[in-house]
């Protein structure tokens, strides 16, 4: 569970202790202690079964098998201890973690043991904390370990695990140091400045700033791809009334989501579900059926529909086959992208009801020029071509091989990056002073560097690690 709250983390030699399993009853439950003082508490209640004088005395990556005794209790249960030396754990501290059954009772009495022997409970994220302030990894790796707990595709998952290995780091180190490169040449010029001597190739110069510019805006734009791959790819489905929309709906999703009636204007307000397809999780949105109504509540499901499909990057508009013209449906197309004004978003027809067609209809070659899907959401025919087209709508093909920013933090790092490598570009061309333009050389690598936690402050901090779960 999520944080709400930011926190001021401090940074100190404490030992922490926390539950790193789900709350309540369960097979087994995991608790995990960190700090310089790990062994020796662990040691005050801990009795292995294999005769020795403390825990340190293991080597590190080892398991023990015991039990844990409270002096006024007596025996409360039989664990397994994982130890963890320094520098060779998650926190890059002396660690242990603890394996119990998953009574709550239990977790409760041997937190309440690790408290009572010197240890306190840990604040949200803070193993991660831990983590990076001592330089297991930079700060974008840890907000990838959080992307990693809550992923739910493959998608997702491919995202986060890349970007926790060092993927994305390694880039922006890469980035930084080209800039530094860039940055020492013209603070060189400014110790020689009354001699008016360059030392930087002003040509040279242009190029390594024209690669950067194009390097950190191909970023930039990776993030609407990221982004909507990490939360989920929202498809909106639209049409006229019963053309069925909330079959469809019901169709994809396998289950009685959305009420079906023959009755017109059933659907009055935004159904939504998700599912995975190929590792990609797209979020469905059913909608109020497109139609001239006098019913007010009819009428503001029908705006929610319009704003829908705003919101949305993929719209299934789904028409009837068998009363619906290829002129009609390239009339509702056109009125769509004019209200939307969106050139990125992708449009998916949909020819429903194909299971009351009694012969071919007049207008089929045209349909299938225009890459029309020819359903029964009835019968659940033909669903695999939708989902075909939903795949081929969004490139999750550059994933593995590509840095994808999923991350709004660092989106928005990079927007300001850019903006100052842009002034740098444009004080060239005006041959604006050295000095000026270092300082805004300074401004790039300082956002550059809040991206990796090179440069931040206990305020970013806090509310990055305050997001995470108590034992992470």
């Amino acid at each position: 569970m999520e944080g709400q709250a930011a926190f001021t983390y401090a940074v100190n030699d404490d030992t922490i202790c926390a539950l790193a399993t789900p709350a309540g009853t369960a097979a087994i439950a995991l608790i995990r202690l960190s700090g310089k003082d790990t062994f020796s508490i662990v040691d005050r209640f801990f009795h292995p079964a294999k005769k020795i004088k403390s825990v340190s005395e293991v080597e590190t990556h080892r398991l023990l098998f015991g039990t844990i005794r409270d002096e006024k209790e007596g025996l409360l249960d039989e664990v397994l201890v994982s130890v963890f030396k320094n520098p060779h754990s998650y926190t890059g501290e002396d660690a242990v973690e603890i394996s119990c059954h998953g009574s709550v009772f239990i977790q409760q009495q041997l937190l309440e043991l690790l408290m009572n022997n010197g240890a306190r409970l840990a604040e949200p994220g803070e193993f991660t904390m831990r983590a990076f302030s001592n330089g297991k990894f930079d700060l974008a790796q840890a907000e990838a370990v959080a992307d990693l707990i809550s992923s739910h595709s493959k998608t997702s998952h491919d995202i986060a695990m890349n970007q926790m290995r060092g993927g994305y780091s390694s880039k922006m180190k890469e980035l930084r140091e080209q800039l530094l490169n860039f940055a020492s040449l013209i603070e060189l010029e400014l110790d020689f400045s009354e001699e008016d001597v360059e030392f930087a190739n002003r040509e040279e110069l242009d190029k390594l700033l024209k690669k950067i510019k194009e390097e950190i805006t191909s970023l930039i734009q990776s993030f609407s791809v990221g982004n909507v791959l990490k939360k989920g790819i929202p498809v909106t489905i639209v049409g006229e009334p019963n053309v069925g929309k909330s079959t469809l709906l019901n169709a994809l999703l396998n289950e009685e989501k959305a009420i079906v009636s023959e009755i017109p204007g059933t659907t009055r307000d935004v159904v939504e579900d998700s599912i995975s397809i190929e590792g990609v999780t797209f979020r469905f949105i059913d909608t109020a059926g497109l139609r001239e109504s006098s019913d007010k509540v009819e009428s503001i499901g029908i705006e929610r529909t319009y704003e829908q499909i705003r919101q949305a990057r993929i719209v299934l508009y789904v028409f009837d086959i068998k009363n619906t013209g290829c002129e009609e449906i390239q009339e509702k197309l056109k009125k769509f992208k004019e209200v939307i004004e969106d050139p990125n978003k992708k449009f998916i027809l949909v020819a429903n009801k194909t299971d009351q067609l009694s012969e071919t209809p007049h207008a089929f070659q045209k349909m299938v020029e225009l890459d029309c899907v020819f359903i029964s959401a009835k019968r659940k025919e033909n669903l695999k071509l939708v989902s075909d087209h939903l795949l081929k709508a969004v490139d999750t093909g550059s994933i593995k091989d590509e840095t994808i920013v999923s991350n709004a933090r660092h989106y928005h790092e990079l927007q300001k990056a850019l903006e100052a490598i842009n002034s740098v570009g444009e004080a060239f061309e005006q041959g604006i002073p050295s000095d000026l333009i270092a300082i805004d050389i300074r401004t790039a690598l300082h956002h550059l560097g809040e991206i990796t936690g090179e440069i931040t402050t206990d305020e970013i901090l806090g509310n990055i690690f305050g997001k995470f779960c108590i034992g992470k």
